[in-house]
């Protein structure tokens, strides 16, 4: 999303990119077990020789004003400020490991996660601009490097967008309501499992639940003898704006840790920007992003969403005015809109 914003803004956006190979899952299981150091060291060993040789050819072609690493940026930055010394660095750190790795019950207390801290910090003081998602992120900042700090929302790329534009069919038939992610405590995928175990026969709603995750078990038990629900492990990133958008309500998320009263997940943006009706659990940060264009709820009280897909469900009317509000509301987080304030702090850095 930020590369399609600062080109919709007038930037030259050069990509050198060599993927990793591993999800955000695998990397933070890496960072708690005894041989993940190892195991990544390799990995990025690998991945960093042939990105040194596509930054080295950028270089060739002329010293790009600034560099911007992207998301689960905590080792590439230390390349990119080895490979461009005196180039601003823009860091995408929508993650924190140490916090990331407490909200998933990995690396714990101790040795692993002062090592974690010493990461999160460390890629912080490479930078000369770090971008954060929420102003509850923000504030996680150490005062001192706070001032690099530039609060971004993570919006949503066009495809979502133009998703809304195809038909999902009629008024009539159940309410069809989609989840996807990862089934972590974040999410608070067992409470969404909880909930579609609240609704019962006489209640028109199907389910769409896309994803996996260390509490996709929870979530099926939760959810038996419930609404009716199809259990999607894997879609490729390609199809997902469609299948989304051939549904009536997403669900954001529910979870109750620390973390997840901090963000604004992807998926609500994505959601209102496909035209969906969205409902997700009433946080700080959520209220403050999208006001009452979005439908909340106490976070981990899955009756309270239960209650709320099926006031969606009874009231078509109601359905097409959430939907259209939630539509509204997404206009604002386009590429070109959402990425405004680093394309300030940009302008103001580079001269």
């Amino acid at each position: 999303m930020l590369a399609d914003g600062l080109r919709a803004r007038g930037h030259v956006v050069v990509e050198a990119n060599v993927p990793l190979g591993l999800s955000t899952r695998d990397r933070v299981a890496m960072l708690g077990a005894r041989s993940g150091a190892t195991r990544m060291a390799w990995r990025l060993a690998r991945s960093w020789t042939r990105l040194a040789v596509q930054a080295l050819r950028v270089r060739v072609a002329g010293r790009p004003d600034a560099l911007l690493v992207g998301y689960m940026g905590h080792f590439d930055v230390w390349l990119a400020r080895l490979l461009f010394p005196r180039t601003p660095i823009v860091l995408d750190h929508l993650i924190f490991a140490a916090t990331t790795a407490q909200d998933r019950g990995v690396g714990g207390s101790g040795a692993k996660q002062r090592l974690l801290q010493f990461l999160d910090e460390a890629a912080l003081r490479i930078a000369d601009v770090v971008v954060l998602d929420t102003d509850e992120h923000r504030d996680l900042v150490p005062e001192r490097l706070r001032s690099k700090a530039v609060v971004v929302p993570v919006g949503a790329t066009a495809q979502w967008y133009d998703a809304a534009a195809a038909p999902v069919g009629g008024a009539d038939g159940p309410l069809r309501v989609v989840f996807y992610g990862l089934f972590t405590p974040l999410q608070g995928a067992a409470t969404i499992g909880a909930a579609i175990g609240a609704l019962g026969p006489e209640d028109p709603v199907t389910v769409t639940m896309i994803g996996s995750g260390q509490d996709l078990e929870a979530a099926r038990d939760a959810a038996r003898g419930g609404a009716r629900t199809e259990w999607i492990p894997w879609v490729d990133a390609a199809e997902l704006p469609a299948l989304v958008a051939a549904h009536d309500v997403g669900i954001g998320i529910a979870g109750t840790t620390p973390k997840a009263l901090k963000v604004v997940p992807n998926k609500v943006y994505q959601c209102a920007a496909a035209g969906l009706a969205v409902v997700t659990s009433d946080t700080a940060p959520q209220r403050r992003a999208f006001g009452d264009a979005v439908l909340g709820f106490p976070a981990g009280d899955a009756d309270a969403l239960a209650a709320t897909l099926r006031s969606l469900a009874a009231d078509r009317d109601f359905l097409a005015g959430r939907r259209a509000a939630a539509a509204a509301a997404a206009e604002r987080f386009r590429p070109e809109a959402a990425v405004a304030p680093l394309d300030e702090r940009l302008r103001a850095v580079v001269g």
